[in-house]
């Protein structure tokens, strides 16, 4: 499955992807920008994945809204949370959750 984490602390995407990829997923971070061409590459995240997690917390209200039109206009499943560590991304990914 393919994963896209919209928002959260840049210096968390190198073990986030890491850890998706132990558990055979894909994962897409991007850390929510809306500046220049960020607004683009949510819309571009969201089509690539499977599974969009938008982190609220830590996230512009006009990320948060760019990511859930483009999930409603391209049929993706959404997840809105405040925060996500590893233990959350291992509880959403592991095959036993999923079952």
């Amino acid at each position: 499955m393919r994963v896209a984490v919209i928002g959260g602390v840049e210096r968390t995407q190198t073990t986030l992807v890491r850890l998706a990829a132990d558990l055979g997923h894909e994962l897409e971070f991007h850390p929510g920008h809306i500046n220049g061409r960020g607004v683009e590459e949510i819309r571009r995240a969201v089509g690539r994945a499977d599974l969009v997690v938008v982190l609220t917390d830590v996230n512009s209200h006009g990320a948060v809204k760019v990511a859930r039109i483009a999930c409603q206009k391209l049929g993706r499943e959404l997840v809105l949370t405040k925060r996500m560590g590893t233990r959350d991304l291992i509880r959403r990914l592991s095959p036993a959750v999923a079952a």
